[in-house]
Formats: C-alpha cells, structure tokens, sequence
C-alpha cells in the first residue's frame, strides 16, 4: 500500500489552523485577555428570519408522511435551481435549469471539480489567494503556475504570453478585496478561448459589489459560457457558513478534448455525492425571494459599515491597504517592515486583535495582514480604537 506523496508537498498545517492554535495558545497563557477576531471569514449574524420560517416549515413537513423527503436529486431540488435562474436574470444571464448544480458550499467544489479535469493540466492561480485553490492541486500532483498580484497591478493579475490550462479567478478576490472589473474580465475570457483553457469564476463575494459597473457573474462577459464554470456560495451571501449551501455552473456549451464538462460533472456528484439536505434548500429558496434578499442585503450592510470603519482607523495611521470597499476584507499593509508573522504577534500581544496573517496566501502575501469585516459592529470598534489609541 502506498500513500498520495503528493500531500508530502503541502505545508504542514492549514493556515487558518495555525492562526487558531497561536490563538488559544496565547489566550491560555492570558485568561484575562479580552481577544476580539478579525482573522476568520465566518459570518456573526444569524440567517434572516425569513430563512428561518423556510426551514421551520421544511422541518415540518419531514415529520409528516405525505411530506417527507428522502434522498433528492444529486443535482438540487428544481425549486431551488429555478430560484437560481432568475437570480441570474436579473444579472442579464440566461442559464438552464440542468447548467446548475446545487453544493453544500464553494470551498467542496473548488476542490471536487478537479475531479473532472487531467492532472496532466497547467493550473494558473493569482498570488496571494484563498490557499484552497493551490492546495487541492499539489494534492493531485498538477503543475501550479502562480501570477503575480502585487501593489503594482491593484492585486488583479492579467493574462501573459505563457499557456496554461486551468485558471483560477476569485473576484472579489480573497484576500485582497480587489475586483476586476468587464474590461479586466474579458481579457481573460479572451485569453481562455485563444488558449482552449477552462476558467474556474469563485464569486463566493459577489453580494458584496455595490457598483452596478463590475461584473458579478463570469458569464455577463460575451463567450464565457465556452470557457467558464462559476462557483458560489450562500455563506457570505446568506449567512449559510454553518448550515452549507452554494452551487456551482457548468454551461452546456462547455466542451473540452471532445467531452461536455456538464456532463462529466453530472456523472461526477451522481456518484459521489447525494445532494443538500431538502431542509437546507428550502432555506436557500427563501434567500432568492424578493423579501430574503432584502433582508440578506441589510446583514451586508451592516458588514460594508464593519469594513468602513476598519478603512478610517488606517487612513488615520496612515497604513495603506487595498480592498474593504466591494468586499468584507481589508488587505492591509504592514507598517515598518514587519513581517506578516511579526505583525500578527504585535497585534495579538499589544492589542488582542487576532488577524490572518497574508504570507499564509502565498509568497506575494508576505508584508500583509487580511482583516475581515465578519463580526459585531461594536467589536470592529473597539478593535480599531485599540489601534488609533
């Protein structure tokens, strides 16, 4: 019996692992330290009560013979998928009801869609980025090429010269909060149509655009329903990160080396995965409905305000950083030469603030810290009046 070597390829610990440990570390050593996180990206708000009155209903309804509900459709319950459609109507996007398919969360299929797809491929994936999208392939053994996102190019990469196969695309992108906008886009449509490449769209953030200028959706650019596949998720936009649910699109006019990539991922999840629990989707429904959305945006807004007041308290120390604007992260820059680990320390030890440090992104992080605008209003407060102070 041998073991995957690739894995021997992978640090030692996942990131947000390692902030963790350093964490309860310190706070086992300080008990009295009052440790307010802004390092992991999971939501503090509760689902929307309309959600809530979904899946009360559902949970109901599996308590009586004439309305339970056993195994589902691998692909989503149609009720769901058709909310989804005109979603993305109201994008502009027409999408089948079969391009859709329904997940317990972005991040699962970030790594199963490889499933689909040749080890013997080159992948392109942005530096820094979520480590997930790197991770999973050095576990398959694929060669990785990584782009330079730097200060430079606003943290937003473009195609070069060099061919690659598989291109990772996070917009806005985690961790740096930069989003492309169309023009930025159809270059690398352009780039994977020319190149018979696949693109792999995370819009796990989209929500989070509030200029109606930039793309949300991959496919609002001309030609990209030939070359992309969209990931999403309802944990940013919905609040979902505990109860899991997203989705992820495979237009049928995705054909690669003669096979439909539709086709190869339905064959994919029919085997190995049986579906979102029918309580859950229910909840999700309930998100795409004019009220859920209204009351999804005002949780939104309420984390865009978070991400303001972190952006004043820097401007006010004069830290430069990117990001907080279209999205829920704040890329912030490390003052006086410090290390990523080194600022992480001083922040955890001066201030009780606990941070991702951005060198865990990749080598282009390193120098950054990542501030998440996921929690209270009056944490972030006191948090940045700690630093101001």
């Amino acid at each position: 019996m041998k073991v995957n070597e690739n894995f021997s390829n992978l640090a030692t610990s996942y990131l947000f692992t390692e902030v963790a440990r350093r964490q309860r570390e310190y706070t086992a050593a300080h008990p009295d330290a009052e440790i307010i996180r802004l390092s992991i990206g999971d939501v503090t708000r509760p689902l929307v009560p309309v959600v809530i009155d979904a899946m009360t209903k559902a949970v109901a309804e599996m308590g009586k013979a004439e309305t339970f509900h056993g195994y589902g459709d691998e692909q989503g319950y149609g009720f769901l998928r058709e909310a989804i459609v005109k979603y993305y109507a109201g994008k502009g996007v027409e999408l089948a009801l079969d391009e859709i398919f329904i997940s317990d969360g972005a991040k699962s299929d970030v790594g199963n869609i490889l499933n689909i797809f040749s080890t013997n491929n080159i992948v392109a994936v942005p530096d820094p980025v979520y480590p997930v999208y790197v991770d999973t392939n050095i576990m398959d053994g694929r060669k990785v090429v990584l782009l330079d996102a730097n200060a430079a190019n606003g943290f937003l990469p473009m195609p070069g010269e060099e061919h690659v196969d598989i291109i990772y695309i996070c917009s806005p992108n985690n961790p740096t909060g930069a989003v492309y906008n169309r023009e930025q886009l159809t270059a690398w449509v352009e780039y994977a149509l020319a190149h018979d490449a696949v693109i792999l769209f995370d819009a796990a953030y989209e929500a989070f655009i509030n200029d109606p200028v930039l793309p949300t959706s991959i496919y609002q650019i001309p030609g990209a329903e030939k070359c992309a596949i969209e990931l999403c998720s309802l944990s940013k936009t919905a609040g979902f990160t505990g109860t899991r649910c997203g989705y992820t699109i495979v237009p049928k006019a995705l054909v690669k080396d003669g096979a439909s990539l539709n086709a190869m991922w339905l064959r994919r999840q029919t085997t190995k995965f049986n579906g979102v629990p029918y309580i859950v989707q229910r909840g999700a429904e309930a998100v795409f409905t004019p009220e859920g959305m209204a009351q999804c945006k005002e949780n939104i807004a309420h984390y865009r305000e978070n991400a303001k007041v972190m952006g004043a308290a820097f401007d006010k120390l004069g830290i430069s950083y990117c990001g907080g604007v279209h999205s829920p992260y704040i890329w912030l820059h490390c003052p006086d030469g410090l290390t990523s680990w080194e600022y992480f320390d001083v922040l955890l030890e001066q201030y009780h603030i606990v941070v991702t440090p951005g060198s865990g992104f990749g080598k282009n992080g390193e120098g950054y810290l990542r501030l998440t605008a996921f929690n209270t209003a009056e944490n972030t407060k006191k948090a940045m009046e700690r630093l101001t102070k």
